[in-house]
C-alpha cells in the first residue's frame, strides 16, 4: 500500500543519505533486479529508501501488522510503503473486501498515519529540502503481489479465465457481476513475459503474478505514481497562482500608482519564478525515467504511463504553464503602457509649464 506526498520543491538525495546514515535505518538506493530490467529502464536519480520498521496500520477493519518504508525522490516527494503479508493459501476472491476497504471506500486514519511518517522523516531532512512545503493532497496505489499460486499449474491466460482479477482491482464486492465491457476494461493493460508470470495494471491498484518474488515492476508503478502526484501537485499549483494573478490584476488599482510602487515588477518577477520552478520540474520527471529498449519491464511502465494518464497531466500542466507565460507577457505590456502613459502626462505637464511661464513672462 502506497501512500505518496509532495513534501518539497527538490530533495537533495546526496545530503539526505548523509544525514540518515548517523541513524539506526537501513538505507539504500533503488536498482531495478531483473536481469533485463538495466536494459530496458533507467534510472538517472534512483531515490533513496529508508526502512521504517514494523507498524500497526490502521484500517477500517482493524489494525493490521505490516512492515513500513520510504522512498525519497530528488522532485520532492516521499512515498510511504505498508508491506501487509498475505497467508499462504488466501483465496484472490477472499482478498477483495480489503481491495474494498483500501482504494473504495475513504481511509482517513491510514493515510493520517502515512502523512505522519512523511512529516517525521522531513523533520530530520530540513537541511536536504528546498522549499519545503505542505499540500493537502496525496496520491495512494495498491499492488497485490503474488509469489506462488495453490492448485497449479497455472499460467496467465488461465489465471485470467479462472480468477475474479476485475472485482479484485476494482474492490466490487456486489453479487451483480460485472458487465463484459467493464471486465475487459480492467484487463485490457496486462503483460506477461513468461506463461506463468502476469502483470495487470490498473489506475488505481495492479495484480502482480511474480514466482521470482522480484519488485521491479512495483517500484515502476510507484515511480509513475509518484510522477502522477508531481503533475497533479504544479496543476492545483497552477491554479492557484494563476487566480491570484488574474485577482490582483482586476483591483490593482490605477496604472500610475503602479509603476511608482513597481508592482508591475513584482507580478513579472513571482511569474518568472513560477515559470522556472515549472520548467525543473518538467525536465526532473522526463529525465527520472528512460526508455532505453523495448523489454518487458519498459513495456509495463508505458501501459502504466499510459493507465495513469500522465501525458494528458502533463498536457495540462503545459498548458497552464503556456497561458502563465501569457499573462506574465501581459503584464509586462501593461507596464510598458503605463510607463508609456507617464511619460506622455509628463511631456504634457512639461508643455503646459511652458506656455504658462511665456504667457507670465508677457
Amino acid at each position: 500500500m502506497y501512500r505518496l506526498f509532495d513534501v518539497a520543491d527538490a530533495v537533495d538525495l546526496s545530503v539526505a543519505e548523509q544525514i540518515l546514515a548517523t541513524g539506526a535505518a537501513p538505507l539504500e538506493r533503488l536498482r531495478l533486479e531483473g536481469a533485463q530490467s538495466a536494459i530496458g529502464v533507467e534510472l538517472s536519480r534512483p531515490p533513496l529508501e529508508v526502512a521504517l520498521g514494523p507498524r500497526d496500520v490502521p484500517l477500517a477493519s482493524g489494525a493490521r501488522a505490516a512492515m513500513a518504508s520510504a522512498r525519497l525522490f530528488d522532485y520532492g516527494v516521499v512515498s510511504v510503503l505498508y508491506r501487509i503479508p498475505i497467508a499462504p493459501g488466501t483465496a484472490l476472491s477472499a482478498l477483495v473486501p480489503l481491495a474494498e476497504e483500501l482504494f473504495v471506500e475513504p481511509t482517513p486514519a491510514l493515510d493520517a498515519a502515512a502523512r505522519g511518517e512523511a512529516l517525521g522523516l522531513c523533520a530530520s531532512l530540513a537541511p536536504a529540502l528546498e522549499r519545503e512545503h505542505a499540500w493537502d493532497g496525496l496520491e495512494s496505489y495498491q499492488v497485490f503481489l503474488v509469489r506462488s499460486l495453490e492448485g497449479g499449474p497455472w499460467t496467465a491466460e488461465g489465471l485470467l479465465e479462472a480468477a475474479p482479477i476485475p472485482e479484485l482491482l476494482l474492490g466490487e464486492t456486489s453479487e451483480t457481476p460485472l458487465s463484459a465491457a467493464e471486465r475487459a476494461d480492467v484487463l485490457s493493460v496486462r503483460q506477461s513475459y513468461l506463461v506463468d508470470d502476469l502483470a495487470v495494471v490498473h489506475w488505481n491498484s495492479a495484480l502482480v503474478w511474480e514466482r521470482s518474488g522480484v519488485e521491479d515492476i512495483p517500484d515502476l508503478l510507484e515511480l509513475a505514481t509518484a510522477q502522477l502526484l508531481e503533475l497533479r501537485f504544479y496543476d492545483a499549483e497552477l491554479d492557484r497562482e494563476l487566480h491570484a494573478i488574474y485577482d490582483e490584476i482586476e483591483h490593482g488599482g490605477s496604472p500610475v500608482a503602479n509603476v511608482f510602487t513597481r508592482r508591475y515588477r513584482t507580478l513579472q518577477r513571482r511569474t518568472a519564478a513560477l515559470l522556472l520552478e515549472l520548467s525543473e520540474m518538467i525536465e526532473r520527471l522526463e529525465n527520472a525515467v528512460k526508455i532505453v529498449g523495448d523489454f518487458h519491464l519498459a513495456r509495463v511502465y508505458q501501459a502504466a504511463v499510459r493507465r495513469f494518464r500522465l501525458p494528458a497531466w502533463q498536457e495540462t500542466v503545459l498548458r497552464k504553464q503556456r497561458m502563465l507565460a501569457e499573462v506574465n507577457d501581459l503584464i509586462g505590456d501593461a507596464a510598458d503602457t503605463s510607463r508609456s502613459e507617464l511619460m506622455e502626462l509628463a511631456v504634457i505637464v512639461l508643455i503646459a509649464v511652458e506656455i504658462v511661464a511665456a504667457l507670465g513672462g508677457h
